[in-house]
């Protein structure tokens, strides 16, 4: 099995004081690098726990693309939170706020699993900036209450719930809008149509 700095890295997560989150993040990553040595067929997304990258693109507020060393791309969705489709009010401004703080910039993605459109879903790492979070913070995502229960630990669901309801109470992005409509909404109302 080669070992690879990422790997390393995540040993050292296991032992440090790190959030469980970050933990499970770091056991799932060397699991799948056993695996991928036990079976070598099996690697292909097991090994995928973690990217790391520059940003290329921002397709949106919640989705990105990262160019990894070996010159892949990935196409990454935000686990946990859902921003405002491009057609909706303030889907503009989630997407360049996304992009004004990611894009060339080198990140790491916790993977988690991948969506039924192929994409990876995951954390992303700006250092040490949950930006997951920080969209919440900013005020252009919801929390994606229904996909984040089953993927979140009680403490980071109450941590993401906490941040959003402090940027409604100050108002900030999308919640200068008296009633902002969650995409998840929109989503179906254009399907209805």
């Amino acid at each position: 099995m080669k070992v690879q700095a990422q790997h390393l890295r995540a040993v050292t997560t296991l032992f440090s004081g790190a959030s469980p989150a970050r933990k499970i993040a770091a056991g799932v990553l060397l699991l799948g690098a056993l695996a991928g040595a036990i079976w070598p067929g099996s690697a292909s997304r097991a090994d995928a726990g973690q990217i790391e990258g520059v940003v290329v693109g921002v397709a949106d507020g919640d989705t990105i693309t990262v160019l990894d060393d070996s010159r892949q791309q990935h196409k990454v969705r935000f686990a946990f939170i859902d921003a405002p489709e491009k057609a909706q009010p303030f889907g503009t401004k989630a997407k360049q706020v996304l992009s004004d703080k990611l894009y060339r910039q080198q990140v790491r993605v916790e993977v988690l699993e991948q969506d039924r459109y192929g994409r990876n879903v995951g954390r992303i790492w700006l250092g040490d900036e949950d930006v997951n979070l920080g969209q919440l913070r900013a005020g252009y995502a919801w929390h994606y209450q229904q996909y984040a229960r089953k993927g979140q630990s009680a403490e980071e669901f109450h941590l993401y719930e906490q941040t959003q309801q402090t940027a409604q109470q100050q108002r900030q992005g999308l919640w200068h809008d008296a009633a902002p409509v969650p995409p998840w909404d929109f989503r179906r109302q254009q399907r209805a149509q």
